[in-house]
């Protein structure tokens, strides 16, 4: 009498698609408030770039009297800096990273206020000596050279153009060059210098990005909703599906972060407060 066995391919495939809707499950629910990327721990990896924007910050902000941190997000970068200016504000726009700055940071000595992203910024002309801001969606040049005191500085670590954009294709399709080419560093110093500020530095590194399962790809797009905007998972389902069998058949899927860091110095001697 012959046996009937479960065809092994089969048994497979159900496995693998049970480890998809976990997977993807997990991922759909996790809160992704703030900008802290921890929960991708172990399920992704990022090239960082080689100035060290944190630090580079921290020290910026050690020797400043009056600083803005633009579209802090959750505060969490602004936070560790080991030092804070005497006044340290920040700005805020999505009411779930207001309140968590606003836990994170107050106990600093930083205020945190909530503001649209867009111009005006609710500060008086000359207010700071220092503006940082760590990946804002938009920077608003004429704004930040009008609260800048003489002699102040903006520093900014952007992203830059066509940044993760083999995930953004896979999803959305090729992107049109003005999509693509956006972003570009040198349109920045363009738009510094025509807002009067003098860039004294800018750089530009493209550096490799893996995503290690698909729960880090759902994670990443609900959390960086620009990339491909309105996303869901039931709108991208069958997209998510066969990437996770990619990934599970060759390995991480592969991008390219590309990231600028640019600073910006207001024109002027500053003004003794003694």
């Amino acid at each position: 009498m012959s046996g009937t066995s479960e065809d092994p391919w089969s048994a497979q495939a159900a496995q693998s698609a049970a480890r998809f809707d976990a997977l993807v499950a997990e991922a759909d629910t996790v809160s992704v408030a703030g900008w802290d990327f921890s929960w991708l721990d172990g399920r992704a990896t990022e090239q960082r770039p080689s100035w060290g924007y944190a630090r580079a910050m921290g020290e910026r902000l050690g020797r400043a009297s009056a600083a803005l941190d633009i579209q802090t997000g959750g505060g969490e970068v602004l936070a560790s800096a080991p030092k804070l200016p005497p006044l340290t504000v920040a700005t805020e726009s999505w009411p779930p990273n207001i309140a968590r700055a606003t836990a994170l940071l107050h106990p600093l000595g930083a205020a945190v206020v909530a503001d649209a992203d867009e111009p005006p910024l609710p500060f008086g002309d000359e207010a700071f000596d220092l503006v940082v801001s760590r990946h804002p969606v938009t920077t608003w040049w004429d704004e930040i050279a009008r609260v800048l005191a003489p002699g102040g500085t903006y520093f900014s670590q952007q992203v830059g153009p066509a940044s993760v954009f083999e995930l953004v294709e896979y999803f959305l399709g090729p992107q049109p060059p003005e999509v693509r080419g956006s972003r570009d560093p040198e349109q920045a110093r363009a738009a510094a210098q025509a807002a009067g500020l003098e860039v004294v530095d800018l750089r530009l590194e493209r550096l490799r990005t893996e995503f290690l399962d698909i729960g880090a790809v759902v994670y990443f797009l609900r959390k960086v909703i620009w990339m491909v905007p309105g996303f869901t998972v039931e709108q991208y389902r069958p997209q998510l599906a066969a990437l996770h069998r990619r990934i599970e058949d060759e390995g991480p899927f592969v991008a390219h972060t590309t990231r600028f860091l640019v600073e910006a110095r207001k024109p002027g001697r500053p003004v003794s407060l003694a």
